[in-house]
């Protein structure tokens, strides 16, 4: 069967990227993503901010917006999977073409928008969940009044659905959200969050994460670090695309978005690595952007990350590469001496 996804994943190559994602999702809808064979191995179980996951491999946010396929998707080998981002109302986000494969760079631009079908066909959805680690990435609306009360309704009503939130503040592709990364924005969403979170009933409290783009200054970094250990949120992470253009060589190259895939490895790592120093352990990370490989995972691992996420390398590769990272991941922990993953974090 690997062989068969293999060469539906390059079929899928072929079609205009957007098209391509949408024949993925009814496909998997329909039952025909990959199953791997037996438990997964135990040396990458870990507890992840509270969280007890069969294996530190998960599935970012973006690649089912709508809780569609978290089902398929963990049976595929994830240990967890996040969905969204969803946003109180839907909305159609920006103008196509806004999904962009950059081959040659084993990369992908993204200027979607945020576009989902709102808070309720998600929390319908995510209320039929019946097992496995499934979180809830919530946004903001573009045009909305008040960003930060978009943030507070997700929260409110995927109350007791969700295996944990992941508050987004970093898409570059909505205008000015990035902006709520700074000092007194985050303290007021985050004041605002916990005080909502606080008021409703205590059995649906779940963990809560932050998502920060890799595109920020040492003391942006500090700051940051410092609001979330002072409001108490569970892990961060790390990163989100990134705005900034490495050298690349696809014709793509110049659209504006997001970058995500391969060149985004070497900046989320690094970003990684000095949101690690700045937490002095005062909360922990997953870490995210560029991962294609056993060896990245290891990297980000070693670098800070407790657990460790991606998307964009599925366009190139297809699901089947789940297992593929996750048995190299396990021979490269065994190799070092590791009896499990979490002591190889922040280790290089």
């Amino acid at each position: 069967m690997s062989l068969v996804h293999d060469i539906a994943a390059s079929a899928l190559r072929q079609l205009d990227p957007e098209d391509a994602h949408g024949l993925t999702i009814r496909a998997l809808q329909a039952g025909l993503g990959p199953r791997p064979a037996g438990p997964d191995d135990p040396i990458l179980a870990i507890n992840f901010a509270g969280l007890d996951l069969p294996n530190c491999l998960g599935l970012a946010a973006g690649f089912d917006k709508n809780a569609q396929v978290y089902r398929p998707m963990l049976a595929a080998g994830f240990g967890f999977v996040e969905c969204g981002t969803v946003t109180p109302l839907p909305q159609a986000g920006n103008p196509r073409p806004r999904l962009f494969r950059l081959t040659a760079d084993q990369a992908v631009i993204n200027r979607m928008g945020f576009n989902n079908a709102g808070l309720d066909a998600f929390a319908q959805r995510l209320a039929r969940r019946k097992g496995g680690v499934v979180g809830a990435n919530i946004g903001a609306n573009k045009e909305s009044e008040d960003r930060i009360g978009d943030y507070v309704v997700g929260l409110q009503r995927l109350w007791g659905l969700a295996s944990y939130f992941t508050i987004n503040i970093s898409s570059p592709n909505t205008p000015g959200l990035r902006a709520l990364q700074t000092r007194e924005a985050l303290e007021e969403l985050l004041g605002r969050l916990i005080e909502a979170r606080d008021a409703l009933p205590p059995e649906g409290k779940v963990p809560m994460f932050l998502k920060v783009a890799p595109d920020l200054e040492a003391a942006e970094i500090e700051a940051i670090s410092d609001v979330v250990a002072a409001a108490g949120l569970d892990a961060v992470i790390v990163s989100n695309t990134t705005i900034s253009r490495p050298p690349l060589q696809s014709d793509h190259a110049g659209e504006t978005g997001g970058l995500s895939g391969a060149p985004l490895m070497a900046l989320s790592t690094q970003t990684l690595r000095l949101f690690h120093q700045a937490a002095r352990g005062r909360f922990p990370l997953a870490g995210a952007g560029g991962v294609r490989s056993g060896a990245d995972a290891y990297a980000k691992i070693r670098a800070g990350a407790c657990v460790v996420q991606l998307y964009s390398a599925l366009v190139f590769s297809g699901p089947g590469l789940v297992v593929k990272i996750k048995s190299d991941l396990a021979a490269r922990l065994r190799a070092d001496g590791f009896a499990s993953t979490a002591e190889a974090v922040a280790t290089a």
